[in-house]
């Protein structure tokens, strides 16, 4: 075992004075150290129920015959750190939090790892830290919150309170209804209700293989999930024993699976960030192409929040990941047979699985004629921008209009909360992508007033920085080069013609070659906003959102 290192020999009387100290019994010395590397924390609803999960993880590494230990490691609410300098935090964190597993790991010689997370970069990050140490590690995403409810309506954080500024400011709803919504939209611990970052990424790791069956969507206060974290616990150590290592099961086929999943679930756009990520850190080649040529393939089959009113709550009871999992294995051909944590193939998991088909539709009988995400190309994304296609109402999938332009996100939410956005206008908001911002802030602000003015329909948003999972209506991100770089987007100019076509998956600015050309030889970038600290660290060495916004 690598905890060896630390506890055999003459050598280490020292370090096992020092693991005695912590309450380490000489009895159980020789038994595999496992780490828990856990994101609690009481600021952020996804986390507060950690310690429990943490109990429970730990009760299962002791009843299998190992020896746990828990670590901590920070996470960021994005939707806390929305809007203002906090979200410039929030993709950054992925690298830190990671670093902070790895440091974890390998400074004391951990055996295995019980990740246990939750929010939009913590999983990820939980992901890349596992792919780079590869040694036995499970991961427990702690779930969804329980849907609200005001009035006998069903409410989520995103419908009841971001978009609920937008209906409010458009006189829709007095500032007491909104102060109801606030109250009653977010009633337990857990992630946000919806087919967001966090849930978007929980499912996708179930999908991959990384943590047992119905962990992505089982509620963060249910027995069950408390089960499945003791299950957990106790698998960690048969990893060890059996010697399966991450690589086993993070492999290009199995992240392949989870793009298919993402564009049947449609969701986050995020996750095209983190699954290249991954990829580039397990030395897997996965590009963009990937993205673009499984788009052209697979149909969305599965609406939830934002984009429709079924929550987690709802998917989860519909069978939840499982039964994605049997209706895309064997009906879909670039669908792999992948092993999961479990030691199972997914062909094998899934026979006696049960598909509620009213939610979880078939993949003959689509919910929509697209894929949930797509790739764009075009003069302004000549390598490539994304868009949830989910979030779109079908009769936008061809936009064209106005451009309305801004060098940060809060000149344009000025600007909307001033009512001087109209319908047909094209909004882009530039220098926020992972150099520029840097960090590559998210625009849940701006499209959700978008949503709740009525407007969702009828504009249209363009950045080069990222949008949560919550958002839905016309919105194209992580263009690529950033304005930064000297991109397209940094020499577009209010007025500009732009066409958005979603079916034929180009954004393209509609002026002659000669008038780029001429802005073009006239632009002198903007330097970056952060000078000092870790976001500047972060800039100079991050890459594009093309690659991951990888260090």
């Amino acid at each position: 075992m690598r905890s060896d290192n630390i506890k055999r020999g003459i050598a280490r009387a020292p370090h096992r004075s020092l693991l005695y100290a912590t309450g380490v019994s000489p009895k159980v010395i020789d038994r595999p150290f496992i780490g828990i590397a856990s994101s609690f924390t009481d600021i952020v609803p996804g986390h507060i129920g950690m310690r429990d999960l943490e109990r429970q993880i730990e009760k299962g590494i002791h009843s299998a015959g190992g020896q746990a230990f828990i670590f901590g490691v920070p996470v960021v609410c994005d939707g806390i750190a929305m809007g203002h300098n906090g979200m410039r935090y929030s993709l950054p964190s992925r690298e830190l939090i990671a670093d902070c597993v790895e440091t974890m790991a390998n400074a004391h010689q951990l055996d295995g790892l019980v990740l246990l997370t939750n929010c939009d970069k913590v999983t990820p990050a939980m992901l890349i830290a596992a792919s780079r140490l590869n040694i036995p590690s499970i991961v427990v995403t702690a779930g969804p919150m329980l849907d609200g409810e005001c009035k006998c309506n069903k409410l989520t954080m995103i419908k009841g309170t971001f978009e609920g500024i937008g209906r409010y400011r458009s006189g829709q709803i007095t500032e007491d209804e909104l102060t109801e919504l606030e109250l009653n939209s977010c009633p337990t611990a857990g992630s946000c209700q919806g087919m967001y970052t966090a849930n978007t990424m929980a499912c996708l790791t179930e999908v991959i293989g990384m943590s047992l069956p119905m962990c992505a969507t089982s509620s963060a206060v249910s027995s069950e999930k408390r089960r499945i974290a003791f299950e957990s616990g106790m698998r960690a150590v048969e990893l060890i024993h059996e010697g399966i290592k991450p690589l086993d099961i993070i492999t290009r086929d199995s992240l392949r699976n989870a793009i298919i999943a993402d564009y049947a679930l449609g969701g986050s756009t995020n996750s095209v960030l983190h699954l290249l990520a991954i990829a580039n850190t397990a030395g897997i080649d996965l590009t963009l192409e990937d993205f673009e040529e499984l788009s052209s393939k697979i149909r969305q089959t599965i609406k939830l929040d934002p984009s429709a009113n079924p929550t987690m709550t709802d998917f989860h009871n519909a069978g939840g990941i499982p039964a994605l999992l049997k209706t895309l294995h064997g009906n879909i051909k670039e669908f792999s047979d992948t092993l999961n944590i479990a030691g199972v193939k997914v062909s094998e998991s899934v026979k006696n699985v049960w598909i509620d088909e009213t939610l979880i539709h078939s993949v003959d009988k689509p919910v929509t004629t697209q894929a949930g995400l797509g790739v764009l190309h075009g003069n302004i994304a000549p390598d490539g921008a994304v868009i949830k296609i989910s979030g779109v109402d079908e009769s936008c999938y061809y936009f064209k209009g106005k451009a309305r332009v801004f060098d940060c996100e809060e000149d344009s939410m000025k600007a909307l909360e001033n009512d001087e956005i109209k319908e047909g206008d094209v909004i882009v908001i530039r220098y926020e992508g992972p150099k520029g911002s840097p960090g590559m802030r998210e625009m849940l602000a701006p499209t959700s007033l978008l949503v709740g003015k009525g407007l969702g329909k009828t504009v249209a948003l363009i950045t080069d920085g990222r949008f949560s999972g919550g958002t839905r209506g016309i919105c194209v991100g992580h263009i690529c080069p950033e304005a930064i770089n000297g991109g397209t987007i940094a020499f577009i100019k209010d007025g500009d013609i732009i066409e958005i076509d979603i079916p034929n998956r180009k954004l393209n600015l509609l002026v002659s070659e000669d008038v780029l050309n001429k802005r073009k030889s006239d632009f002198i970038p903007k330097q970056p906003v952060v000078k000092s600290g870790y976001l500047s660290k972060y800039s100079k060495l991050v890459t594009d959102a093309s690659h991951g916004a990888i260090i």
